[in-house]
């Protein structure tokens, strides 16, 4: 059976290779086709599927985790032998929820319909859920730099 690091550096690998094709082909190919005042690049579909697979890999990885620890962990009584803490898990995805909320329910709430230079119409349910994923990239951006900045100071004080 294929260990679980040996799966997972080549899984990173591969996955570093795909991005770095799609936006290699992205900005090569087809990125110079001007559509009245902008450019539309003709690869660009791709790029939003790469997007979709990875996310849901993510999410199939993360759903795969969840159970795997909780099937290892039945049963079990004495100490953490991992040394990682059973916290981080549920904070994050109370951090993810509560991201996405925001960005729906407070920052996108009263969007308006937007039209593009080409006439394209796009509803406003729409716009406020782009507005709900960038506040959540944003918010977890934050999240992650306040954590490392906190685990570096915590490490510099258990040193003194």
């Amino acid at each position: 059976m294929i260990k679980t690091e040996k799966l997972s550096s080549w899984s990173m690998w591969a996955a570093i290779v795909l991005i770095i094709v799609c936006f290699v082909l992205f900005f090569t190919v087809g990125y110079d086709n001007p559509v009245g005042d902008y450019n539309e690049p003709e690869l660009t579909n791709v790029v939003i599927y790469l997007m979709y697979g990875l996310v849901g890999v993510c999410i199939l990885l993360t759903l795969w985790g969840i159970i795997k620890s909780g099937v290892q962990s039945m049963g079990f009584k004495g100490e953490n032998l991992s040394g990682v803490p059973s916290w981080p898990g549920p904070v994050a995805i109370g951090c993810t929820l509560a991201c996405l909320a925001v960005g729906y329910f407070v920052i996108g709430a009263g969007e308006e319909a937007f039209t593009a230079a080409d006439g394209t119409v796009t509803e406003a349910n729409w716009v406020s859920v782009v507005d709900m994923f960038i506040t959540t990239i944003y918010g977890l951006m934050l999240v992650a730099v306040v954590a490392i900045a906190g685990d570096m100071v915590m490490g510099l004080a258990k040193r003194k």
